[in-house]
């Protein structure tokens, strides 16, 4: 049975949902209805969460958001195509304080020419944000593109994982 918790942290709040064994997603308030389709379960309380997936995963994102963690240590369980797999752990191999483009991503994973809308749509379906880091996405051009967020949320995350606090690309 799937358990959830409610954590509030700088970009609003954040719905953690957890196997017995590993993170299965992160969601925004605003999240879309049907992006992410899975069953919640019982909610832990947040200030004694009794369940050790969600409280590490509280724990590491309270860490992040405060500057004090650059890379998660959980186990993670996003359900998807094998292509939609195959893209979020493209995402996982960004470094913190860096971005890609929607083309370099579909490059860096062996995707066929022209995959980056199919990286794209695969992107916009990680059911678990931040954690895998799909904000570290952007347009081409540089631009800040489609985040389930929005795109303010998206530039509080990289501009808090910048080294020089502010990106070029969100002046």
């Amino acid at each position: 049975m799937n358990h959830h918790l409610i954590l509030d942290s700088p970009v609003g709040k954040l719905t953690l949902v957890a196997s017995d064994t590993a993170l299965l997603a992160l969601l925004w308030e605003q999240d879309r209805p049907g992006r992410v389709v899975l069953e919640y379960g019982p909610e832990v309380n947040p200030d004694q969460p009794e369940h050790d997936v969600l409280a590490a995963a509280s724990l590491q994102l309270t860490e992040y958001f405060a500057g004090q963690r650059k890379v998660f240590d959980l186990p993670l369980d996003p359900q998807g195509t094998p292509f939609q797999q195959q893209v979020w752990q493209g995402l996982l191999t960004i470094p913190y304080g860096e971005t890609l483009s929607y083309g370099a991503l579909a490059a860096r994973i062996g995707a066929v020419p022209g995959a980056s809308r199919a990286v794209g749509a695969a992107n916009g379906r990680n059911p678990i944000s931040i954690v895998i880091p799909c904000h570290r996405v952007i347009g081409s051009s540089g631009k800040l593109t489609g985040f389930a967020g929005g795109l303010k949320n998206k530039a509080h995350l990289l501009n808090l994982e910048s080294r020089q606090g502010v990106l070029p690309l969100l002046e």
